[in-house]
């Protein structure tokens, strides 16, 4: 159950995984690397077959200490009193380690979890009670975590608390299940209760007791997951990427049905939790974001602009709070996030907040961290997606930024009805258009074997299209470990062309028809010092055979959308890239899908 519930949540970390199970002592075993190197060792253990009914694990992205077996989860304290897992970053450990090192603990790890779990046994063998302990600790760690936790003079008992990193938990039916994400346990049981910030917990066989951090229990219903246990197995594909990018029309569908009124059938206002004077009132957008997030607030500035004439400046999330922002009034930070739990967007919402800032979320996962944190929300239907690699949750964010930008439109009257009505109607076409695009699965892959043995690539666009390129580059680095860069094209005078060679590889996006002659001219630029070009372009733009060594089109859409169609074949690019090459498109190296530590 253990392993199974691990193999779910594999795509937070997979740098090293263990278990621990409540034995009296405790049975802990450990590995490096995959889940399936632990799985190994757990068969080849006698002492896993003992009768158990209470366990813990997790797997790890490092943080603190590189990846090997002294630094994998769980931890035991010091005295064997006490193991752990953790989903956080400790921010103060370093000081919590030279006042427990004064009361005589020693460490043997390098991590900041170990020091959590000796803190939490120190306390326990001072106060005599675990809830006591638990709340000392609380008021001691500053940083994130997410704890599940076993006491060795407790059988029945699993404790388990939480402070800014995500943590639910499955009520079965001769059991509980406490999780980073309801997918460890959709085997089993889909009903389960989310923890507020701060709260601890115990579980026993038959009961939940939450507690809040002044020590109190409190009363919470538990809620009904609308996911289904199929949602998180790859079916008939041979990776959760590629499942996810054929996936891309029904998640894009369901966002854009999510966006509209029940009763007329029209892109709500209500579908972001605000009104249309809440809209009105908007002077300029800022958006905080990382990764893909990030390339889709470009695409949202693009689209903003054109259609509603408001200001829109796109910022990374980790760089926000140590610029000394400046929000003027009327200004609207949007936070953009796949889990809802990035620590960086998650900071940046609660500064622009600090600062008197309205706020609105953009995230898939319903009462995630940054959606709780902000005035307002909305929640792309994208589903679970496994793969580190974002590619239907970068789609759905495309749409909501879309429609976003169209009601502001329309709030600030810049688009009259029959122009809404036009732009909804081509939004609606997309999903139909992006499942054309699948097609586009058998034409990448001649561009995949030639791209695959080069050392670097270069990404080439103009307006919308350089945005989108940003995107391209970003997944074939990611998946395939090529070092990609995107560029304006508009700028290679300014640096960039000095880095072309003789059969350098450039991938150009041309969609965007006002640009198309200056992308082309940029193209013969490179194409004249010996690059090897390639092109994704909209149907009815045209471009010479002979200037590229291979020519993709999309359907054609309203230019301001093109992102939507242009990227399925760039996803399509890079999975095969990184298939060719023998890699797992699902688990690049040293990356973790929720990025929940700075």
């Amino acid at each position: 159950m253990l392993l199974s519930g691990l193999s779910r949540l594999e795509y937070r970390g997979y740098d090293s995984a263990g278990i621990a199970l409540y034995s009296r002592p405790f049975t802990v075993v450990k590995a490096v690397g995959k889940l399936k190197e632990l799985k190994k060792k757990v068969a080849a253990s006698g002492e896993c077959e003992l009768p158990c009914t209470m366990g813990i694990g997790h797997t790890r992205w490092a943080t603190h200490g590189k990846a090997d077996e002294k630094n994998a989860h769980p931890h035991l304290s010091m005295h064997k009193e006490v193991v752990l897992v953790h989903n956080g970053i400790i921010e103060n450990f370093a000081d919590l380690k030279n006042f427990l090192q004064e009361k005589g603990y020693s460490f043997y790890s390098d991590t900041d979890t170990e020091v959590a779990v000796n803190l939490i046994e120190y306390f326990y063998l001072k106060e005599k009670s675990v809830l006591k302990a638990l709340l000392a600790v609380q008021k001691e760690l500053k940083g994130s975590y997410a704890f599940a936790i076993m006491f060795k003079d407790d059988a029945n008992t699993l404790y388990a608390m939480r402070k800014d990193s995500p943590l639910v938990v499955g009520k079965g039916e001769n059991g509980f299940y406490p999780a980073s994400d309801v997918s460890a346990f959709l085997d089993y049981t889909k009903e389960f209760y989310k923890l507020e910030n701060k709260e601890i917990i115990s579980l026993t066989e038959n009961e939940i007791h939450i507690y809040n951090k002044n020590g109190e229990e409190v009363k919470r219903s538990s809620t009904v997951a609308e996911l289904d246990s199929s949602m998180i197995h790859k079916g008939e594909y041979l990776h959760f990427m590629e499942k996810e990018i054929f996936e891309q029309p029904q998640a894009v569908q369901d966002t854009l049905l999510y966006a509209c009124d029940k009763e007329n059938n029209e892109f709500s206002y209500e579908a972001f939790s605000m009104s249309e004077k809440d809209f009105r009132d908007i002077t300029r957008v800022r958006v905080i974001a990382c990764g893909s997030a990030y390339h889709a607030g470009y695409v949202l500035k693009s689209v903003c602009e054109s259609l509603a004439r408001v200001p829109v400046q796109v910022e990374l999330a980790s760089e926000f709070r140590y610029n000394h922002p400046i929000l003027e009034d009327g200004e609207i930070v949007i936070g953009i996030s796949q889990s809802g739990e990035t620590a960086d967007t998650l900071a940046a919402i609660k500064e622009a907040k600090k600062l008197g800032a309205k706020t609105l979320s953009i995230v898939n996962v319903n009462g995630s961290a940054i959606a709780g944190e902000s005035d307002f929300v909305f929640y792309t239907q994208a589903g679970p997606e496994i793969a580190v690699a974002t590619t239907k949750a970068y789609s759905c964010q495309l749409v909501a930024g879309y429609i976003f930008s169209l009601l502001l439109a329309k709030a600030k009257g810049k688009i009259g009805d029959e122009e809404a009505r036009s732009l909804k109607e081509e939004l609606f076409n997309l999903p139909g258009k992006i499942q054309q695009c699948l097609s586009l699965d058998s034409e990448t892959l001649p561009m995949a074997k030639k791209l695959k043995d080069d050392k670097n690539i270069f990404f080439l666009g103009r307006g919308l299209d350089w945005a989108v390129s940003m995107e391209g580059a970003l997944k074939l680095k990611e998946i395939s470990y090529i070092h990609c860069e995107s560029y304006s094209s508009g700028e290679l005078k300014h640096g960039t062309i000095s880095l072309i060679e003789k059969d350098s590889p450039v991938i150009a996006l041309i969609s965007q028809e006002e640009l198309a002659a200056k992308s082309i001219s940029n193209i013969h630029e490179v194409k004249s010092r010996g690059a090897e070009c390639f092109a994704f372009t909209m149907e009815d733009i045209s471009v010479e055979e002979d200037d590229f060594a291979q020519i993709l089109s999309v359907p054609k859409t309203q230019p301001l959308f093109a992102g939507s169609l242009l990227v399925v074949p760039l996803q399509f690019l890079s999975y095969q890239v990184s298939l060719l090459k023998g890699l797992d498109p699902d688990k690049p190296r040293n990356l973790a899908k929720s990025v929940t530590v700075e």
